[in-house]
C-alpha cells in the first residue's frame, strides 16, 4: 500500500518527521517501511531551507526502490533553466526568468555543480504522472486527454529527453498543452474588463479552476481553486466560458499537490484529493495512506 506525500518544498526536517511518524525507518542512508512506499508528488525543490537535503531523502528512497516521485512545475522550471543550446545560451529567454524562482535551489547548490548536473539528470528520468494499482497520481491537474498525449509521447521512453523539452518548450503544439496542464493546471482567463488583485496589491489575469469541475453555469468563485485572492461571486459568461467534461465519480482516486489548501480541506472530493497544505508558507506538510480503498476517507490523512 502507498502514502501519498504533498509538496515538500525543502522542508527537509518536516519530511523526516512525517516519515518517522508513518513507521518509516532510516536504515542504509535512506527511510523505508516494511510493507509500504511513500508516493511523492512533486515540488520538493525551491522555497524551503534544505532543499539540498530533502532531494537526497527523496532520491535515495526512489533508487532504493522505497518510493516513487513524479515531476512537479518546480522540477520542471529547474529542467528548462539548465535545457540550453550549443553556444551555453537559454533556449528562449522567458526560461532564463526562472532563475529568481530557482535561486534557494541553485544557492544550496554552489560549488557543486556536478552534483547539480546530476541531480538534473535523476529529474529527467521522473514521470509526469502514475497509475498504481486503482489510484492515479499527478502533480496539478489529470485530463485524460492529455495523459493520452503523454502516453504516446513517452512510450517508449519515460525519461525526458532534451529534444522533447525543447519541443515542449516552443509552447505551440498540443503536446505543450498536455504537458503544462499535467504539471500546471488549467488556469482560466479572466474577461479584459475583470482585473482581481491579491493581497500584496499584485494584479491577476487568470487564476488556477477546478479542473475536476465542468465550468458550464459556475461563478468564478465557484469555480476557483485560489489561495492568494477570491473571485467575484457572479456568473461566468457563457460567451466566455467552455465545457469541460468532469472527473468521473465512478473513476480511480486521483491525488495531486499544487494548489496552496493551508485553509480548505484536503478532501476535495470523495475520489478527489489535493495534499499540497502550503508548507512553504507556513502551512503543513501532509500525507495520504491509502489501503485500496475506493474512496478517500478523512482519517487516512496525517499531517
Amino acid at each position: 500500500m502507498y502514502d501519498i506525500i504533498g509538496d515538500v518544498h525543502g522542508q527537509a526536517e518536516m519530511l523526516d518527521d512525517l516519515l518517522t511518524r508513518m513507521g518509516y525507518v532510516l536504515n542504509k542512508g535512506y527511510f523505508s517501511h516494511p510493507t509500504r512506499k511513500a508516493i511523492f508528488v512533486g515540488d520538493f525543490i525551491n522555497r524551503g531551507p534544505e532543499i539540498r537535503r530533502t532531494i537526497r531523502i527523496i532520491r535515495l528512497m526512489v533508487e532504493n526502490n522505497a518510493a516513487y516521485a513524479i515531476l512537479g512545475n518546480h522540477e520542471v522550471n529547474a529542467l528548462f533553466y539548465t535545457l540550453l543550446d550549443k553556444e551555453g545560451q537559454h533556449i528562449s529567454r522567458k526560461w532564463s526568468r526562472l532563475r529568481l524562482d530557482l535561486t534557494p535551489t541553485l544557492d544550496e547548490f554552489k560549488g557543486s555543480s556536478g552534483l547539480w548536473k546530476d541531480h538534473i539528470k535523476w529529474l529527467r528520468t521522473l514521470p509526469m504522472f502514475l497509475e498504481l494499482d486503482g489510484i492515479r497520481v499527478v502533480h496539478a491537474c489529470w485530463q485524460d486527454e492529455n495523459i493520452r498525449i503523454l502516453k504516446e509521447a513517452f512510450y517508449e521512453n519515460p525519461k525526458l529527453k532534451k529534444k522533447q523539452l525543447k519541443l515542449i518548450g516552443r509552447n505551440h503544439n498540443v503536446l505543450a498543452k498536455a504537458f503544462w496542464e499535467t504539471c500546471k493546471g488549467i488556469d482560466y482567463q479572466l474577461p479584459n474588463d475583470l482585473l482581481i488583485f491579491d493581497k500584496e496589491g499584485r494584479a491577476h489575469r487568470s487564476f488556477r479552476s477546478r479542473w475536476w469541475e465542468n465550468p458550464m453555469g459556475m461563478t468564478f468563485r465557484g469555480l476557483s481553486f485560489e489561495s492568494r485572492f477570491e473571485l467575484p461571486a457572479y456568473q461566468i459568461p457563457p460567451e466566455i466560458n467552455v465545457h469541460r467534461d468532469p472527473y468521473p465519480d465512478s473513476a480511480p482516486i486521483v491525488f495531486f499537490g499544487h494548489y496552496c489548501m493551508r485553509d480548505g480541506s484536503n478532501l476535495v472530493k470523495p475520489n478527489v484529493c489535493c495534499l499540497d497544505s502550503c508548507v512553504s508558507r507556513k502551512g503543513k506538510l501532509t500525507a495520504y495512506r491509502w489501503n485500496g480503498e475506493k474512496t478517500l476517507i478523512a482519517e487516512n490523512f496525517v499531517q
